[in-house]
């Protein structure tokens, strides 16, 4: 997800579509907060990984 986020957050970056950006900035956070939470162990939405 955080893969993701980034390529559309470049993507976003040179074409000038601020839809892209946004959507790639909230998938690019989520994914690293996600990250975090299964680096600290702990599950989110019932789910211990996420990939």
């Amino acid at each position: 997800m955080i893969v993701l986020g980034l390529i559309l957050l470049a993507i976003g970056l040179v074409t000038g579509i601020t839809v892209l950006w946004a959507i790639g900035a909230a998938l690019a956070a989520v994914g690293a907060v996600l990250h975090v939470s299964e680096i600290r162990r702990r599950a989110v939405g019932r789910r211990r990984r996420y990939w």
